[in-house]
């Protein structure tokens, strides 16, 4: 009898880690194949979870270091996190010191025990917009001399050349433009150079592909491979919700799982994992760990599209903000609210935003399209019969339950 524990909102591994044996294997094998690979998916998907996963898997042969970006404001930033992860190999570590020994030489004697907190701030105090570069190749020369290949995984880099690129109001600027290209360029140059000896990762929360497009960068992650991580299939989902119920007593009616699975609509399997955790919760409250189907109904209904579901689903407004200026996101957003109140984005619809957001200046057509290549790549919409869908059934309803209210279909206003 299967198992699971849930593991929502935290990075899983081992024991917690559902399937994707054929993802995993694929994975492995292009690191094998000494690829620099870009890891494709939308939100919560598990690609953090999928890159830990295989780390532990390849320790033994590489060595793995996973360095987190989200927090990086500059390409020095980066530098530091990757000195820190570095630093708990003392083989390599003793040559980084060298790299930073202007800063390093001054502190105290007993540096290899200091907080790792203070060395963070150490390390960033000896960079510069002028030497980072530098620095950072020279910590790449001590990777690719290391006594097994190096795999750099890079987590949430496309939010940091978004913090790069952008202003406050989310609009490229000239300076951030140039600094982007300079650390995508570096880091491309070095992948090139080092080709064989370091396998670079590179994923995130939003698209890298998307953001580096709209700022004509797209050429440096060009000898990157995309390597996407899709959905689960009804039947990993579904058998996923019973090894949940095996773990934790939850007695399901017949067909439960399955229903949970169809309400969903995408098997995202954070949302899996979100609409077992509620299940489970509800039993407990009430004493009563069998569940029926129309027991599944109010739960999605209460739970799901409810305030505690609400606050999960957020992000994925809060991210597309990211991603796109102002003026422009105000469009996209009623651009979604249209595809989720009347179950469809139709060539009418896209036509009649053109009139109602005219931009000076700019083509208000050419914009859309490149806003449904955002929510396209980032698991938004879909293309569909009749225009374009939701990919997610549990997306589609929350943000219909959201904005319904005080919205008025595009086609109809001014009748």
């Amino acid at each position: 009898m299967n198992t699971l524990k849930m593991g929502q909102g935290k990075v899983v591994t081992g024991e917690w880690f559902w399937d994707r044996e054929k993802e995993k294997e694929l994975f492995v094998q292009k690191i094998d194949d000494g690829a620099h690979v870009l890891l494709v998916a939308q939100r919560r998907m598990g690609k953090t979870s999928l890159m830990a996963e295989v780390a532990e898997l390849l320790a033994e042969r590489y060595i793995c270091l996973f360095v987190d970006l989200q927090k990086c404001r500059s390409a020095s930033d980066a530098m530091v996190e990757l000195s820190l992860k570095i630093h708990p190999h003392k083989s390599l570590w003793k040559k980084t010191k060298g790299v930073f020994s202007n800063v390093i030489n001054k502190m105290t004697d007993s540096v290899e025990l200091i907080q790792i907190s203070e060395l963070g701030i150490t390390l960033r105090s000896g960079l510069t917009h002028g030497n980072w570069a530098d620095k950072g190749s020279q910590l790449f020369d001590i990777l690719a001399g290391a006594d097994r290949p190096v795999v750099l995984l890079l987590d949430e880099a496309a939010l940091m050349v978004n913090n790069i690129l952008k202003d406050e109001n989310h609009n490229i600027t000239a300076e951030g433009k140039t600094h982007t290209n300079e650390f995508m360029s570096w880091l491309r140059k070095n992948s090139i150079k080092h080709q064989g000896k370091i396998r670079i990762v590179i994923s995130g929360s939003i698209g890298l592909e998307p953001i580096l497009h709209q700022a004509g960068l797209s050429a440096t992650v060009n000898n990157f491979v995309p390597f996407e991580l899709d959905p689960w299939d009804d039947e990993t989902a579904s058998d996923c919700i019973k090894a949940l119920g095996n773990e934790y007593g939850i007695e399901f009616e017949e067909g439960a799982p399955e229903e949970m699975v169809n309400m969903l609509g995408c098997s995202i399997p954070h949302h899996v994992q979100m609409f077992f955790t509620n299940v489970y919760d509800r039993c407990v409250k009430r004493g009563n760990m069998q569940c029926s189907v129309p027991d599944i109904a109010e739960v999605y209904k209460s739970g799901m599209l409810g305030v505690r579901g609400h606050v999960e689903l957020t992000h994925y407004e809060e991210r597309l903000e990211m991603v796109l200026p102002k003026e422009l996101c105000a469009l996209a957003l009623d651009m979604l609210t249209e595809a989720a109140v009347t179950g469809h984005l139709c060539d009418e619809a896209i036509a009649a935003f053109q009139k109602d957001y005219p931009i000076e200046g700019q083509d208000v057509g050419k914009i859309q399209k490149e806003i449904i290549w955002v929510l396209e790549h980032d698991g938004y919409l879909k293309s569909g019969e009749k225009g374009y869908v939701f990919v997610s059934k549990l997306l589609k309803e929350w943000w219909e339950n959201r904005y319904k209210r005080f919205f008025t279909p595009i086609l109809k206003r001014g009748v």
